[in-house]
């Protein structure tokens, strides 16, 4: 099968999304592919409840980040159990989660998203994955995916997980942690490059508590291999209590359940807060914790097998916690919740992925850009002549499959660059995820949910200029004229594309 369009946006996660409605909101011919079943991505298949920046009722995203945000309280409040006070509350947080002020079932969210895009004329095609490239000189002629499809348009979005497009179109692109001898960025790795020192993955699951249940899973495989693991850098055996503050390094406890003032484990993610409704509901929390973060070995831009024994080892690591919890931590009534995030097993449908290959960009977000510390004299982040959106959120790595811990310093509320979004050569390809212009370093604040969708709608925005105009993507940025004209068409369709200044000092 055979498509012929004006944007491919390959990758259905909260950029492509994004993407695709700016795209076919334009009038342009728009195909988007997905190689699950699911919209969303570290929404929904993912199931990581938003990362959001403290300013998101009122500014800091897109108008069609904050519309869907309504629309998924619309939607439960449209649930007739839903007690009086939650449907009542303007800021109705459907889980009550202190992690976010919109913890909600990832099955809800791809429905929003789903009626979202069925508003549009558009193409959508699941469950395809894109295999090779077409490329002729500096253009992207078709993409090909598996089940025989081939897709031919005129400006191509990786909006993937992973950046899966830039090394089968053989854009130029970084993997893993850059050299500080190459970014001059102070928290960049000593030495040469290390491609394949990458944030660690987690697959998260959905628990229920049941305190007079047994619930307890079978013994996972590798259960005896996680109870004996402890890393150099880690305070505590990987199955405990015991984690690390981020910000300081320092050992932190917290406990599972705790009292209404404490910062527990139960409420840090729960997605569904059971009291909301009448008769109440199981409570259901997600389990994206620092317990069952997998960094042994990197999964991207390794081979095929490699990589499906080490998403195995992550899902492993999940269970054998699970399974901790159950027995050794006194926990039986725990249950894994079935459904809630649309699988069989209580596991979210795919991995959580931090970090996707990068493109080497017109523009690179460095850490000397972004950070409190390596900004000395300087009251805010730099701004952007180019800018196309703003996001905000700490510098905030994980632990590597290279043996580093974590990385979690203050930066100032940022600029999305449109540098940052094309590449130093591939003509009408266009990063509309987490495979933009960034470095391992600010990839730490540039790969959150509210972040990710406004460089994709961006992208999709920028797809849709250069078709029309029938320039570049480059020579949109390039020129005064079509820069200044792009930025406005941003602004009107409510993209902000700066920081009202009494929230650019803001230190996070």
């Amino acid at each position: 099968m055979e498509f012929d369009c004006d944007v491919l946006v390959v990758g259905a996660g909260c950029g492509g999304v994004a993407a695709a409605l700016a795209a076919a909101g334009q009038g342009l011919d728009v195909v988007l592919t997905e190689p699950t079943g699911w919209l969303g991505g570290q929404l929904t298949a993912q199931a990581v409840p938003p990362d959001e920046h403290p300013w998101v009722e009122h500014m800091g995203v897109t108008a069609s980040y904050r519309r869907m945000r309504s629309l998924v309280r619309a939607r439960y409040r449209a649930d007739p159990r839903l007690r009086d006070g939650p449907r009542r509350d303007t800021a109705l947080n459907p889980g009550s989660g202190w992690v976010s002020k919109l913890c909600a079932e990832p099955t809800v969210i791809h429905i929003v998203l789903a009626e979202m895009l069925a508003s549009l004329d558009l193409t959508l095609l699941f469950h395809h994955r894109p295999i090779s490239v077409d490329v002729q000189g500096d253009r992207i002629q078709a993409v090909r995916f598996d089940l025989d499809v081939v897709v031919r348009a005129k400006q191509v979005i990786d909006a993937t997980e992973e950046g899966d497009l830039l090394p089968l179109a053989g854009c130029e692109h970084v993997l893993g942690a850059e050299s500080s001898a190459d970014t001059g960025e102070p928290h960049a790795v000593d030495g040469p490059a290390r491609p394949f020192d990458q944030q660690a993955i987690t697959w998260c699951a959905a628990l229920e508590y049941d305190p007079r249940g047994e619930h307890v899973i079978e013994r996972p495989k590798s259960y005896e291999f996680w109870r004996g693991y402890q890393a150099p850098f880690w305070p505590g055996p990987q199955l405990g209590w015991t984690t690390e503050e981020p910000e300081t390094g320092r050992p932190l406890r917290r406990p599972l359940f705790g009292a209404d003032d404490e910062q527990d484990l139960w409420r840090f993610r729960r997605i569904r807060h059971g009291a909301h409704y009448d008769p109440p509901l199981p409570d259901v929390t997600l389990v994206n914790w620092p317990h069952i973060d997998y960094w042994l070995e990197p999964i991207t831009g390794v081979a095929e097998d490699l990589r499906r024994e080490r998403l195995d080892q992550a899902r492993e690591l999940t269970l054998s916690f699970v399974y901790w919890m159950q027995t050794e931590a006194g926990y039986p009534g725990l249950r894994l919740s079935e459904k809630t995030l649309g699988t069989d097993d209580g596991l979210a449908a795919a991995p959580y992925i931090r970090e996707a290959r990068r493109i080497k960009a017109e523009f690179t977000v460095l850490e000397q850009h972004i950070g409190v510390e390596v900004r000395p004299g300087a009251a805010e982040a730099e701004q952007f002549a180019d800018s196309v959106g703003i996001g905000s959120y700490r510098i905030d790595l994980h632990p590597s499959t290279g043996g580093q811990g974590y990385v979690d310093i203050p930066s100032y509320p940022f600029q999305i660059p449109l540098g940052a979004l094309i590449p130093v050569r591939v003509d009408n390809l266009i990063a509309g995820g987490k495979c933009l212009g960034v470095t391992h370093i600010t990839n730490g604040c540039y790969r959150l949910h509210p972040v990710e969708w406004n460089v994709g709608e961006a992208a999709g925005l920028l797809a849709a200029h250069a078709v029309a105009r029938g320039v570049p993507p480059r020579a949109i940025r390039a020129r005064t004229d079509l820069l200044g004209e792009f930025q406005d068409h941003l602004q009107a369709l409510g993209i902000e594309l700066e920081w009202p200044a009494q929230i650019r000092t803001q230190r996070r």
